[in-house]
């Protein structure tokens, strides 16, 4: 924030209400976690002290090339992005309970909703979700209510991020979730297909490219589920949804999404925006907002919420969700991307992160002792690797070279100690590859 208004006899007054003094503001935070006082001296002026926090602030190392991924990626953001989204009517504006007083807003929320069907090849979008990983539980839970079942399926395969979510909000709602462990990096469809065969089971959830980057093509999955009455609910990545056949294509019931990577910068951890998209006569079971185009009574078209069945509107305890919150800025500016870009721009943008992808992955496995951990399997701009130590130490190593050189899988997947995931986005040069590549063959 670039100027703050509070005078030092409004600090003392908040400070009074609160029953505080100043330190006891940051008396939660342990001793060795405090950065310590800026050391700004008394009596210099505004531009003195706006040089001094600068150059503190330069002592930060923020000069990483990230080759990191796991379901959040370093794109490149074209500026009339935040141009956009940064002006003050779309930025300062409130959920659009008033249609007739927020059209630009319900319009921007219609077009977003038309360019995630396009994107997912499904009917029905709603006007986006809270994140990738509570819009994934949404489809669970719109799941059960469809198939009025409670048994789900969800590979592992799947973002484990994703299913701690799932495990997180279902523990005390008696669903039973099975998860199944993948072959060769991939969902097992032998072992999804005998616990399908029982009959009980409300949808299988898979994603696409997956957790450890594979592509998959899952036209047989879902008429495997259809055939046992379940769903298929497929989570996606929207940029690789530029090259790949879509989930609506394949068979898909429910198809959800993290949206960062359209349009929103890293931003440590947030805010982001969850997608979800179905099939039309499963609308109706679809948690939060819909917008609607239709005409008023002059005949000029319009637009609306519709069907508007959740908590704080009508339906109370029988609402479709809890956790649906409309992420509006961010979905403007998932649309004000997609709409820069347009059809043939996402294309591009896809295939530069595949083409980048295969030529570091071919560059690393020159490497001595670095192998492919799933061979034999397509990719998108994700990949793992089988080094010949423990990823994390190279990793550590990596570091001192300015490179955040992966991901280690052993945090969260046993046996995998040495398996470094590497993403690459259409940001990283061919001399960063390179170079990632020099450093590593250094570091083993």
């Amino acid at each position: 924030m670039p100027f703050i208004a509070n005078t030092d006899d409004q600090r003392r007054e908040m400070l009074a209400t609160l029953g505080l003094s100043g330190a006891d503001l940051f008396a939660d935070i342990p001793d060795h976690l405090r950065c310590g006082s800026p050391d700004i001296p008394e009596g210099i002026s505004e531009q003195q002290a706006a040089q001094r926090v600068g150059d503190l602030a330069g002592m930060n190392d923020t000069d990483l090339t990230s080759f990191l991924g796991g379901g959040f990626y370093d794109h490149y953001i074209p500026a009339a992005v935040p141009a956009i989204v940064g002006r003050s009517e779309f930025y300062t504006s409130y959920t659009p309970y008033q249609p007739e007083a927020s059209q630009g807003t319900l319009q921007a929320i219609y077009e977003y909703q038309s360019a995630i069907c396009r994107l997912t090849g499904m009917e029905i979008s709603n006007a986006s979700m809270y994140d990738g990983g509570t819009a994934l539980y949404e489809a669970v839970m719109m799941a059960l209510r469809i198939t009025r079942r409670e048994h789900v399926v969800v590979d592992r395969s799947v973002s484990v991020i994703y299913r701690t979510i799932l495990r997180s909000y279902t523990t005390n709602l008696g669903i039973e979730l099975d998860e199944t462990a993948p072959d060769n990096g991939l969902p097992d469809r032998r072992a999804i297909g005998d616990i399908l065969a029982n009959g009980e089971t409300a949808a299988v959830v898979v994603q696409n490219p997956n957790f450890f980057g594979c592509m998959d093509e899952f036209t047989d999955l879902a008429e495997m589920c259809h055939e046992h009455g379940a769903l298929l609910i497929v989570s996606a990545y929207p940029i690789a949804l530029g090259l790949l056949k879509s989930p609506g294509d394949m068979g898909a019931d429910i198809v959800t999404g993290e949206g960062q990577s359209l349009g929103m910068p890293l931003n440590f951890g947030g805010p982001y925006l969850g997608f979800m998209a179905t099939r039309k006569k499963h609308m109706r079971k679809m948690p939060g907002r819909i917008a609607g185009r239709t005409v008023d009574q002059n005949g000029k078209d319009c637009f609306v919420l519709t069907l508007q069945a959740r908590e704080q509107h009508i339906r109370r305890e029988k609402a479709t969700s809890n956790i649906c919150t409309n992420q509006g800025l961010c979905a403007l500016t998932a649309i004000a991307y997609l709409s820069l870009l347009g059809k043939e721009g996402l294309r591009k943008v896809a295939q530069n992160c595949a083409e980048k992808a295969w030529y570091a992955q071919q560059e690393l496995l020159t490497i001595p002792g670095v192998e492919l951990r799933f061979p034999n399997r397509w990719y998108f701009n994700e990949f793992v690797l089988e080094l010949p130590t423990r990823a994390d130490r190279v990793i550590r190593r990596l570091l001192r070279d300015d490179i955040a050189a992966g991901f280690p899988l052993a945090r969260y997947y046993p046996n995998m100690d040495n398996a470094l995931m590497v993403a690459v986005t259409e940001k990283r040069t061919k001399r960063e590859i390179d170079f990632l590549v020099h450093s590593l063959e250094n570091a083993l």
